[in-house]
């Protein structure tokens, strides 16, 4: 009897820690309609189906998984319904309303996540703008313990953005392209022999993206600092057009 409790005891610690009831909300305060779409990290569940529709001035939420997870939200703009095809002007997640583990069409402003990692039940995030930027987001918390900042983009972007970087559709500026995928550099790319902290530096480009909303990532190998670890938070508010 000793040995069989000592096995069940030891499974018991390989179980996945389950921590405080953690909500997700998604905040549409633009004057426009915002799609949001939800990818999951290899190995997590899809949220939500993936994506869904956020009319002016709505919300939606739902609670994260009690254990472990991770991955990103954005926002679609733009998006139409013609003849059974749905498409996005900008995020499209090959062309359905759920992603349904899909990613996104660049450039697109990105909230990541990483929740319930670590014994002490910390959520960390952070708002990217190194695959461009399509709407203003934040992440703000709410009753978290430690450094819980409220993180993003607040511009908007697309009336500064720089001609070279700019993304039109219907005649007007719908995003506005990392140097990246404007320029398809290994030096704006960070990849090849630039693709460590050493050498991938900012540019010009990046330093567009940073100077605006400075509580971004506007690089691949930008400060690590600016991911957050909020221990406990009861609530993560993505908030488009804050």
């Amino acid at each position: 009897m000793a040995s069989i409790s000592f096995i069940t005891f030891i499974s018991l610690l390989l179980l996945p820690l389950s921590h405080a009831t953690l909500t997700l909300t998604v905040v549409n305060n633009c004057p426009f309609p915002v799609w949001p779409a939800i990818q999951p990290n290899a190995g997590h569940p899809v949220l939500e189906r993936g994506g869904f529709a956020l009319n002016p001035r709505t919300h939606r939420s739902f609670l994260a998984p009690a254990t472990h997870w991770s991955g990103r939200i954005w926002g679609r703009t733009g998006c139409t319904n013609h003849n059974g095809r749905f498409t996005c002007s900008t995020g499209d997640c090959g062309g359905k309303l759920e992603c349904n583990g899909l990613g996104g069409a660049t450039p697109a402003t990105l909230a990541q996540f990483s929740l319930h990692h670590s014994h002490t039940d910390q959520s960390s995030y952070a708002v990217s703008l190194v695959d461009g930027f399509n709407v203003p987001m934040t992440v703000t918390p709410h009753e978290g313990k430690g450094v819980c900042p409220v993180v993003g983009c607040k511009a908007d972007l697309l009336a500064t953005c720089p001609w070279s970087l700019q993304k039109h559709a219907d005649g007007k500026v719908v995003a506005c392209k990392s140097g990246c995928e404007a320029f398809n550099t290994d030096e704006f790319c960070c990849r090849g022999h630039f693709n460590n902290a050493q050498t991938c530096k900012a540019s010009k480009w990046s330093d567009f993206f940073k100077h605006a909303c400075p509580a971004t990532f506007a690089y691949a190998h930008d400060s690590p600092s600016l991911t957050h670890e909020c221990s406990s938070p009861r609530e993560l508010k993505v908030i488009f057009c804050h």
